[in-house]
Formats: structure tokens, C-alpha cells, sequence
């Protein structure tokens, strides 16, 4: 026994037993449930019509139906292709690691290219799980659990878009055949401060600020004095500069490890000290590694920053030929080492006396979501998936200019509640992403406003746009 149906993509396609005539391919649907295989046909409307008049007008669609599969299962009609195992494996399982604003827009970038995503989090309903197709709730440091999802669902790919994963599992993982984006070795290094930075200063030669690491407030101490104030003291593991704090005094030294300690993620202590480099401009280059292309470079992002965190950003960036080509040659150097295919965040400060290498995310970058507002003909999160998933890009082509800045969260609170958004969007090149985080709490980002205009414009005017934009706009929670 089979069951049958007859279907059109626009409409029904039968009616009292006549095939409507307007259509110029039909398709037939069979079902065969002990076997558990499909079998899709495409047949023109005007060979049917012949058949038809064959064999004779049917009272039943089945009947009409039936003998037309007879047809084809004899090689008379139609094209046929069997849908098995193999087929159907063409659209891959993707398992997302952090279900944040970055990974939601990562998640409709893939499904638009027909794929399935499970979203994992450490909280239930976070962004990214809104729009994926199951979700999964854990801590992704509990390496056992991070194994049982994974050996439950059998994804053909693993994306990390969160620090706080026991990424040592991702080396076994790719053993097994599973691709871990970028790779489990440039997970690895990124995921961690530490390993990134000794191997841009140390292995790379890259030019850095001077740097030393600490894992207790004592040892942090000393490593202020030998950075020099003022300073900057990061958790070896943290997003969104969460821990982060400058050092103006020595008075600042112990609120400085107290506060990386409250904000770090992870199990790890630890703390990087950087000298203050007096730059002039902030950078992120989005840089695109590809399993059968050339690696290609977005144009530069500028950004400014408050508690280490992203508050503005801003496409393109002018700098200076030289400096661009400069930095684009640290991130093809750097990429290369880590090894892998997708979008990387690379972060450079321009100084007086030159280029430094900041930071590396292997993933987009919160700077990067200014190319929602149509700045490039690929968003840095389309870039992603199609570098995830081996596909062409044949070139990244700026279209216009354009300005992000962020909606804060005052106060902690739960069912977020978003007022003023009609009047920001009065203003006329304009757009709002409210990311879905069910909870607040003070400085947490909770939306970004866009601003876009022709290249050239003012852009001094754009940020500014974005800016008063984000202003309009208050969260409010229970």
C-alpha cells in the first residue's frame, strides 16, 4: 500500500478529477510507510493531458494518479527521484554552542539555506533557541553533559559562539567525523586569552600591548607594576567585557581582580594585564576563511567601547591604505595558524606610532551586527554560514554605509517590555533588532538600532542617528 498525493507549490492542482491547465509542472508524492522512502515526480502538465486522454477521465483522483505512478514506475512518464537516506542527509544538522543575539542571527542565516539547528544554552528560550529547530538546556562546561547531547543528536557540525564550553571535547568530537567551526584547534586558542595572545606575540611575532598574566590579587600586584598604570585587567575568559576594568591607581587593584572574579566565565581565574595603548581608533576586520576559496576581508568596522563592551559601530572605517593592508596580512597570518573555515572578528588598535593586534573571535562579532543594515550584500552572518557550510562566495561588495548602536537593559528584571520603538523608527533609514532575551539586568544589551545612507555620506551624522535612535528606546521588566 502506498499513499499518494498530487500537489502544486501555488495550489491544489485537482479539482473533480481534472488537472487544472495553467500550471506548467505538477508533482506527485508517494509514500510508502513500511519502507519509509519518498518518492517525489515532476511531470508537465502537458504530458499528463495526454495521458489523460488515454486513459480516460477519471471519477477518482486516486485512480487517475494510480495509473499514472504505473506509468512511471515503468519508465513511460515522468522523472523520478527517490528521496532516501543519503539525500535527505544533503541538508546537515548543525548543533549551535551559546544561543545568544549573535547565534539567532546565525540560526536564520543557515535555515534559510534549508538546514537544522539545535540551540544550546545554559538557560531555557534564549535567543538563538527562538528560531532554531530543537533546543537543548546545559551547562556546556559539564564536559559529560556536552558529550551526551552530542552523541543524542549526531550533528554533522558543531558551532561555538560562547567562551565558556570545555572545548577540550571538540578534538575528540572532529576524531569522530563532526566539523567544529572554525576547527577545535582554533577554538581552542580563542576560547582563552591566554593561549590566543601567546601565540600572536610569542609564535606569530605580532605586535601587542605589553601584557602579564595573573591568578591571584597578589600576583596581580606585581604584574600591574610591571605593566605600568594605567592598565587594563581582563579574565582569561569573558565576552562582552564583562570583568574588564581599567586600573588608574593602585587603589583600583583590588576592585579590579574582585570585579574579573564576578565576571568571568568559566572555571578559570586567571587574569591578562595590558598596558594602555593610546589609540585613536578601534577596529574589527571581518575576515572570512573558506574550505575551497581565497580568504576575504570585509571593509574595516569602526567601534567604541565602555566597560569593554561594544556601544557604537560603524562601516566603513577609513584608514589608511597601508594600515589596512597591514592588518589584513595579521589576520591572514593568524587564521592561517588556527586553521578552520567561517567568520573571525579580528580587533586591532590604530596608535600614533602604528597598528596593534587586540583581540580574535572565531565567530561574528557583536561590532559585525552593523552589517544588518544591508552595509555589505552579505551580512557577517550569512558570510558565516556559507563558510560553515562550504559554500561559494564569490566576492564581498560594500553597498552602503551604515551605524549601530545599543539598546541597554537599566535593571534586573524578567518579560522585557520595549517602549518608544514606534517613535525610533519614524526616523527614515532606520531599523531596530530586539534580540528575545527573556531577562534583564543593569548594562545588559537587549537590542541594537541601525542606521544606513548612500557611501559617502556623513558619517559622523549616521552614528549619531543610530545613537539618538537607541536613546529613544527603554526596557522595561517586571
Amino acid at each position: 500500500m502506498f499513499i499518494c498525493t498530487l500537489f502544486h507549490v501555488k495550489t491544489s492542482i485537482v479539482s473533480c478529477g481534472r488537472l487544472c491547465d495553467e500550471r506548467p509542472v505538477f508533482f506527485l508524492w508517494f509514500d510508502w510507510s513500511e519502507k519509509k522512502r519518498h518518492v517525489i515526480l515532476q511531470v508537465s502538465v502537458a504530458t499528463i493531458e495526454a495521458r489523460e486522454n488515454q486513459i480516460g477521465r477519471s471519477n477518482s483522483n486516486i485512480e487517475l494518479i494510480t495509473q499514472l505512478f504505473s506509468l512511471i514506475e515503468h519508465g513511460i512518464l515522468g522523472k523520478r527521484q527517490a528521496l532516501n537516506d543519503n539525500t535527505k542527509r544533503m541538508s546537515k544538522k548543525i548543533m549551535l554552542l551559546g544561543s545568544g543575539e549573535l547565534g539567532k542571527e546565525f540560526v536564520i542565516a543557515v535555515k534559510r539555506l534549508g538546514h537544522y539547528v539545535i540551540a544550546v544554552d545554559s538557560y531555557d528560550n534564549a535567543p538563538a533557541q527562538q528560531v532554531a529547530d530543537e533546543r537543548e538546556v546545559i551547562d556546556m562546561l559539564d564536559g559529560t553533559a556536552l558529550d551526551t547531547i552530542v552523541s543524542r543528536h549526531k550533528p554533522d557540525i558543531i558551532v561555538p559562539e560562547i567562551e565558556a564550553i570545555r572545548t577540550e571535547r571538540f578534538y575528540d568530537y572532529e576524531k569522530q567525523g563532526i566539523q567544529v567551526v572554525p576547527s577545535a584547534r582554533a577554538a581552542n586558542f580563542t576560547m582563552n586569552r591566554k593561549a590566543i595572545r601567546d601565540l600572536a606575540s610569542i609564535e606569530l611575532g605580532l605586535r601587542t600591548a605589553r601584557y602579564r598574566y595573573a591568578a591571584s590579587l597578589e600576583e596581580l600586584q606585581t604584574a600591574v607594576r610591571e605593566v605600568g598604570i594605567p592598565c587594563v585587567v581582563k579574565p582569561l575568559m569573558s565576552s562582552s567585557g564583562k570583568g574588564q576594568s581599567t586600573v588608574k591607581s593602585e587603589e583600583d587593584i583590588e576592585k579590579a581582580w574582585n570585579y574579573s572574579q564576578s565576571g568571568r566565565r568559566g572555571d578559570i581565574a586567571e587574569v591578562i594585564v595590558e598596558s594602555f595603548v593610546k589609540f585613536h581608533t578601534e577596529i574589527t576586520l571581518l575576515t572570512v576563511t573558506q574550505k575551497n576559496g581565497t580568504t576575504l576581508f570585509c571593509p574595516p568596522i569602526g567601534h567604541r567601547q565602555e566597560r569593554g563592551d561594544y556601544q557604537e559601530s560603524w562601516q566603513p572605517c577609513f584608514i589608511s591604505d597601508s594600515h589596512l593592508k597591514e592588518a589584513q596580512e595579521i589576520a591572514d597570518k593568524v587564521t592561517r595558524s588556527l586553521i578552520g573555515c567561517g567568520i573571525w572578528g579580528v580587533e586591532f588598535f590604530l596608535a600614533d606610532d602604528g597598528l596593534y593586534f587586540s583581540e580574535l573571535s572565531p565567530r561574528p562579532h557583536d561590532t559585525g551586527m552593523v552589517t544588518l543594515a544591508g552595509t555589505q550584500n552579505l551580512s557577517e552572518f550569512e558570510l558565516h554560514a556559507r563558510a560553515v557550510l562550504g559554500l561559494p562566495i564569490p566576492e564581498i561588495t560594500m553597498l552602503q554605509a551604515g551605524a549601530s548602536a545599543v539598546v541597554l537593559a537599566g535593571s534586573a528584571g524578567t518579560k522585557p517590555l520595549y517602549i518608544g520603538v514606534e517613535e525610533a523608527l519614524r526616523e527614515p533609514r532606520t531599523d531596530i533588532r530586539i534580540f528575545g532575551k527573556p531577562t534583564t539586568r543593569p548594562h545588559r544589551r537587549m537590542a541594537v538600532t541601525l542606521a544606513y545612507d548612500k557611501l559617502g555620506c556623513n558619517l559622523q551624522a549616521l552614528k549619531e542617528k543610530a545613537i539618538a535612535n537607541a536613546a529613544k528606546v527603554t526596557v522595561v521588566s517586571e
